[in-house]
């Protein structure tokens, strides 16, 4: 057995045990469900209410996978802006940090204000929220392409369009889907706070109306559902990313023995 299927199963018993554990601890200590529920009881809830949640989760997979799309295509424009050309770092880096700087929730309000409540809040909130990983990424992994390359690539008088295309771009891979990783959560994260604000559909919007009327279990389920959804798109990502950038990764299997 190598040291990746332990790593896994390690990681399945963590994940086992947690659950069990706070399993055992609600029927001890007779925790209401109000409270806390047992992941019995959410998974029992989940099975359940399924079809009623199915439309708020489609709802919230569309605004999520819909601004992720759209931000990082705004997000490797603007990184390989920034990336390829000092003066664009310069000028508008710093601009850039002070909007990513901006707590997200707050923009919601003047998205609502503009486009009303409903998807669009949601979709632009998910997109501005992976946007800055994207840009930063991207804009790294080009900045740190080895000189030497570079070099290469003139005296055989490629153009900056080759070697940004050739060198460039293909260095920056790693780091491009380092970021996708980082993004695809941030979306989610995004487009659940729209919804608890400005929506009548979404997850985020079933688990406010779960709380107001204190059905805890279906909060707990969303939660389930919102985990799920991020490990699953997740792991889609790092699959992808060890076939394309597997090249950019040292082999760890005859040091870990």
């Amino acid at each position: 057995m190598n040291s990746n299927v332990r790593r896994k199963i390690a990681s399945a018993f963590l994940i086992f045990g947690f659950f069990v554990l706070w399993e055992l601890l609600c029927l001890a200590f007779h925790v209401s469900d109000v409270v806390l529920p047992r992941p019995s009881q959410v998974i029992y809830t989940l099975i359940v209410r399924f079809p009623a949640m199915w439309p708020h989760i489609f709802q919230t997979v569309y605004t999520t996978l819909l601004g992720f799309v759209l931000g990082v295509s705004i997000g490797v424009v603007i990184g390989v802006f920034i990336g390829w050309s000092k003066l664009a770092y310069d000028v508008a880096y710093p601009m850039l940090v002070g909007f990513s700087s901006i707590p997200k929730v707050a923009v919601v309000p003047i998205f609502v204000l503009y486009f009303g409540a409903g998807t669009v809040p949601a979709v632009l909130t998910a997109l501005v929220m992976c946007i800055f990983p994207v840009v930063v990424n991207v804009a790294t992994g080009l900045a740190t392409t080895e000189p030497e390359l570079e070099d290469v690539m003139k005296t055989l008088r490629a153009s900056r369009f080759d070697i940004l295309w050739n060198v460039g771009l293909p260095r920056a891979m790693p780091y491009f889907f380092a970021s996708l990783k980082v993004a695809v959560t941030l979306s989610f994260v995004g487009s659940v706070i729209a919804e608890t604000v400005a929506s009548n559909r979404g997850i985020g919007n079933l688990m406010m109306i779960a709380s107001a009327s204190f059905d805890v279990p279906l909060v707990y389920a969303g939660l389930f559902v919102l985990a799920g959804l991020g490990i699953a798109l997740y792991a889609i990502f790092s699959l992808v990313e060890a076939r394309v950038t597997g090249w950019a990764h040292r082999k760890t299997e005859f040091a870990m023995g």
